[in-house]
């Protein structure tokens, strides 16, 4: 091997742009990791034809398929994939469930879920157990190439976006946590931080409520006050957390 040729190896690719030179006999070039992923789901053609796509795209290389979670969590504890796309379907399993199972041993992979639906509350539950990225199974094929890409870069995806405030969401969450022991929420509280999670507008609790909007505004205030909360999203995920969502 000249001493100007790049080292090639089954792990990396050379990037088309790179170039080499050489300087007092060394070698220098640009290479990009590959990045390995095991695809999990219950349903054959979901899982050939996801992976026909990624297979086509630069940068990526199918390490397994397999059809189940359980499969998917030795997979991850013997191949250590850098992804593991979960798909997920609401007709069988509970989404969260199968989570706890598939993420218990990807200490260092990062989990994407492909849903058919985005529940608020699943999501947020689903962030706290440790995925990192959730994608809608009908999104383009470009929005799932960058979901894959930024959760291995050490960022969170959410439907179509980036979604960086996740943690520092949840480390406030969690503060406000320790400093309150009772939360101290009324019936009708509990209601609208509720329904909150569920995606309604105030003016659409207003209406479920049988109550004013301005109402609404204020039970907000005096639940943001009780739980440290400073907007929807941290409400939603201190519910999540202490499942004040159960039965939305």
């Amino acid at each position: 091997m000249s001493p100007c040729e790049p080292r090639r190896s089954s792990a990396f690719r050379t990037s088309p742009s790179a170039t080499e030179s050489c300087g007092d006999g060394v070698a220098e070039s640009i290479a990009t990791k590959l990045i390995r992923l095991v695809i999990a789901g219950e349903h054959s053609i979901f899982r050939h034809g996801l992976r026909r796509l990624l297979e086509a795209e630069p940068g990526f290389v199918i390490v397994r398929e397999v059809a189940d979670g359980a499969a998917a969590i030795q997979l991850v504890r013997d191949l250590a994939p850098d992804v593991l796309l979960l798909g997920l379907s609401h007709s069988r399993r509970p989404p969260v469930e199968t989570l706890k199972l598939a993420i218990g041993y990807a200490a260092t992979t990062r989990t994407i879920v492909l849903t058919d639906r985005i529940d608020r509350a699943e999501v947020f539950a689903a962030v706290q157990l440790g995925v990192r990225g959730v994608v809608l199974k009908d999104s383009s094929p470009e929005v799932l190439f960058k979901s894959i890409r930024a959760v291995t870069g050490g960022e969170y995806w959410l439907g179509h976006d980036r979604f960086g405030a996740v943690v520092p969401s949840l480390r406030k969450v969690e503060a406000a946590r320790r400093k309150t022991k009772a939360f101290g929420l009324t019936r009708r509280e509990i209601e609208i931080v509720r329904s909150v999670v569920a995606g309604y507008s105030n003016r659409e609790i207003a209406a479920r409520s049988s109550i004013t909007e301005n109402t609404v505004k204020s039970h907000l205030t005096h639940i943001f006050n009780k739980l440290g909360a400073s907007n929807r999203v941290e409400l939603a995920l201190f519910a999540a957390h202490h499942r004040l969502i159960d039965g939305v």
